[in-house]
């Protein structure tokens, strides 16, 4: 194996770790900003009107943004579990993101996407170690 072809796999799986580093910190901002300055959302359906508070969401993506976070330093170190990790979380974290679609469309689906690209980083590139023969 060349130089280059380890250089590679090694720039992927940094590139898988700091998709999850980012991912987690945009999580851990939203979180704060509907912890901070939680404003009502109101949805009406079939004539009635339901009132929902977003900061019990804002914790909900808090905590999976700290964890997100701290999987991204795994991830840094080469660890197997991070790596699994990364990946539940990411599901829960865009399983989240779902229901604020209503609330915050755009951030939403910006984060929803970044969870797509760290299941995609993840499980294509971001484990490749080669060890030389």
């Amino acid at each position: 194996m060349t130089t280059a072809d380890r250089s590679m796999n090694s720039s992927w799986g940094v590139f898988a770790s700091v998709v999850v580093l980012l991912s987690g910190l945009f999580s851990v901002l939203q979180g704060i900003v509907a912890i901070f300055a939680p404003d009502p959302y109101y949805v009406v359906s079939h004539g009635a009107l339901f009132m929902l508070d977003i900061s019990g969401w804002g914790w909900w993506n808090l905590i999976i943004g700290i964890l997100i976070v701290l999987t991204a330093g795994g991830l840094f170190a080469g660890q197997t579990w991070a790596r699994i990790v990364a990946i539940i979380l990411a599901v829960l974290s865009a399983l989240g993101q779902l229901v604020l679609i209503p609330a915050q469309p755009w951030w939403s689906a910006i984060v929803i996407a970044m969870d797509v690209l760290i299941i995609y980083a993840v499980t294509t590139h971001g484990g490749r170690q080669h060890t030389e023969a």
